[in-house]
C-alpha cells in the first residue's frame, strides 16, 4: 500500500507496551509521530528511543504523541526497554508496538524488499489531528533520525495551518516566515497589518505570527 501526503493514516489495532490500542482512537484529538525501527536490542534504535523519551516535554506542549513499532514481540521490547533506560538515562514514556506478524508495516510500506526483506526501514509519519498524514520521511537503517527536524516541521505545520504563510529553507520558530503567493496584497494587509518586507512580488517576508 503506497501511502501519500493527505491520505487518511490508516487504522489498526496493536499490542503495545501500554497495552493494546486502537489507533485513531488512542490519538484522539492529537497530533502523532509514528516511527519504525529495523530490530530491537540494536544500537542506532536505542539511542533514537532514549532521545524520543527525553523529548516528551516538546511533544507535551506541541499537543503530539509519539508512538514506535518494530517487528519484534511485546516481551522483546520489555526488555529492550530497560536497555534504553540504563544507556541513555531516559525511561521508554510513549508505546511501542509489538508488530510481530507485520500487520502494520505492511499497512505503511515500512518494509523495503531492496533494503531488508524482513526488518522496517526507519519510517516516520506526521499525522494530524484530523488523522491525515501530513510528513512522510524514510531514512536508512544505518542512519539515525533527527528528531529535532521532526519537532521543526510540527511547528511549521502547526503554524501555517493557523495562518497563510508558509516557512522559508531552515526555518526555526521565531524567525521571519512567507506569506503565501495566493493572498494578495490588499487581503494580507488585513492579516499582517504591521506589514512586510517584499524581496519581490511573490516573495515577502513577515514576522512569525504568534502560534494561538
Amino acid at each position: 500500500m503506497t501511502l501519500r501526503l493527505g491520505d487518511i493514516a490508516p487504522d489498526f489495532e496493536a499490542e503495545t507496551t501500554e497495552g493494546r490500542i486502537r489507533f485513531h482512537e488512542w490519538l484522539g484529538n492529537s497530533w502523532g509521530v509514528l516511527f519504525s525501527h529495523p530490530k530491537n536490542y540494536t544500537p542506532v534504535c536505542t539511542t533514537e528511543l532514549g532521545y524520543t523519551a527525553k523529548l516528551k516535554p516538546e511533544f507535551d506542549k506541541r499537543h503530539v504523541k509519539a508512538i514506535g513499532l518494530s517487528v519484534d514481540k511485546l516481551e522483546d521490547h520489555y526488555g529492550w526497554s530497560k536497555d534504553i533506560e540504563e544507556t541513555q538515562g531516559a525511561a521508554l514514556n510513549f508505546p511501542l508496538i509489538a508488530d510481530a506478524d507485520r500487520k502494520v508495516a505492511d499497512l505503511y510500506d515500512m518494509i523495503h524488499p531492496n533494503a531488508s526483506d524482513s526488518f522496517t526501514v526507519r519510517s516516520v509519519f506526521i499525522i494530524d489531528p484530523n488523522k491525515k498524514i501530513r510528513l512522510i520521511i524514510t531514512y536508512p537503517a544505518s542512519t539515525g533520525r533527527n528528531f529535532d527536524e521532526i519537532l521543526r516541521v510540527i511547528d511549521s505545520l502547526q503554524l501555517t495551518d493557523q495562518y497563510k504563510v508558509a516557512t522559508p529553507v531552515n526555518w526555526k520558530p521565531g524567525e521571519d516566515v512567507i506569506i503565501v503567493p495566493a493572498l494578495k496584497d490588499e487581503d494580507a494587509r488585513k492579516l499582517f497589518p504591521q506589514g512586510w518586507k517584499a524581496l519581490k512580488p511573490y516573495l515577502r517576508l513577515v514576522a512569525q505570527p504568534k502560534k494561538g
